[in-house]
């Protein structure tokens, strides 16, 4: 099971608001306006997306077509897990026509899948990087006669221009709740179709999130991981606005991507937030972390522990050399144990404010209780600082502004 513990020098005593803001969270979490705390249990969605993929699984290629939170989440569970299947995957995540060239000039489109995720329908990156791929399936001799048979649609239930392009060409489609924002989508046919070709247990991943919803929202034990939210808040206002998220995994690199735009998007705002930076150990113990322990103290860090790798290596070795033979008795787990202790320990001497997570190995479960856990402190964190999580004003001001200018070249 996924556990925390805050590590600082400065503690906080619980006062009178503390209450207040946990009573607000959980009606927050309660409220049928909230859908993405109810997903774990929820299997319609997941029986519909098996019946789409029971119907393209034999497709060799699958691409992704979608940006932000559309994407974000389903290319860090596969990263993170890694099925065991010849399915080849790609990510069209951004607009950048040298990527575009390199990922798809490699792929056979008569063999794809193309997964075509947007909860509206209409985001310019995503209408983008589709009309590319219908124009190289046209020049490969296919008709939107023939697009039933390669395209899958993820979006609003009920409206939108994809939900009406799929009624055109007969596309089979998935749903992304209308209660559900892009961001935490992550629990919803978003990600289930690319975990299904990948040969990872969606069902699993929904297990994992079930078994902690309770630790995060009951009246009783949901205040212990509401303190943890009330301290970051605490913390915040006494000028700690920035937010390192640091696994000590490279198979949950993208998980921090992921947390990235969660936090950020849905807590920047009205000149409020802390804004999110990625890393991850050991690697960042040689670059970021010299800033981290010793620049302004003006940061939280999350420490993402893996408690147990599914692979290990021995180091042992006859190198007549000091260091060698000071590694010889260990193993790469012992080591990575060692450099996340040995690092925790730095900090907790500087006073640097950590939390300290912990998980028992990277696997669906694992990943569904860090999941649930980070979106719902992206949420405690917003009520706190009297913000609304859900929305992002800014991303849609930079899109009226974009095509305002494409209206006027």
């Amino acid at each position: 099971m996924l556990n925390w513990k805050m590590r600082s020098s400065l503690q906080f005593e619980r006062f009178e608001n503390f209450e207040k803001f946990y009573e607000n969270y959980l009606k927050t979490l309660n409220s049928p306006e909230t859908g993405f705390f109810h997903l774990p249990e929820n299997k319609i969605l997941l029986d519909q997306t098996k019946q789409v993929y029971n119907k393209f699984k034999s497709k060799k290629y699958f691409i992704h077509i979608g940006i932000g939170g559309s994407a974000l989440g389903p290319e860090m569970l596969i990263k993170a897990l890694g099925g065991n299947t010849d399915v080849e995957f790609i990510f069209l995540n951004n607009i950048d026509p040298d990527d575009f060239y390199s990922q798809l000039k490699v792929v056979n489109l008569r063999e794809s899948l193309i997964y075509v995720v947007s909860k509206s329908g209409t985001t310019a990156e995503t209408v983008a990087a589709m009309s590319v791929v219908i124009e190289l399936l046209k020049h490969q001799g296919l008709s939107e006669e023939n697009f039933k048979d390669y395209f899958v649609f993820c979006t609003d239930p009920e409206k939108g221009d994809l939900r009406k392009i799929a009624q055109l060409w007969n596309v089979s489609t998935l749903d992304i709740p209308s209660n559900i924002g892009g961001r935490f989508s992550v629990l919803t046919p978003v990600a289930f179709l690319p975990l299904l070709f990948a040969g990872i247990d969606a069902d699993l991943l929904l297990k994992g999130a079930r078994d902690i919803q309770k630790k995060l929202s009951s009246q009783d034990e949901g205040k212990d991981f509401f303190s943890l939210a009330f301290w970051i808040k605490q913390l915040h206002d006494r000028g700690t606005h920035q937010t390192v998220i640091m696994p000590y995994s490279s198979r949950l690199k993208e998980f921090s991507s992921w947390f990235v735009q969660l936090w950020a998007e849905s807590l920047g705002k009205n000149g409020k937030g802390l804004t999110p930076i990625p890393a991850y150990g050991a690697t960042d113990q040689h670059s970021q972390m010299q800033l981290f322990m010793e620049g302004p103290n003006d940061k939280v860090l999350f420490l993402i522990e893996v408690e147990k790798f599914k692979h290990d290596y021995s180091l042992k070795n006859t190198v007549s050399s000091d260091t060698f033979k000071l590694l010889s008795p260990f193993s790469l787990e012992m080591l990575m144990k060692a450099e996340f202790q040995g690092t925790l320990k730095a900090l907790n001497e500087n006073d640097r404010h950590v939390v300290h997570f912990s998980i028992p190995l990277v696997n669906e479960e694992s990943l569904g209780q860090l999941i649930l856990l980070s979106e719902c402190l992206t949420v405690a964190i917003g009520i706190m600082l009297e913000i609304d999580p859900f929305n992002q004003p800014g991303v849609e001001a930079g899109k009226k502004y974009a095509h305002q200018w494409l209206k006027s070249y």
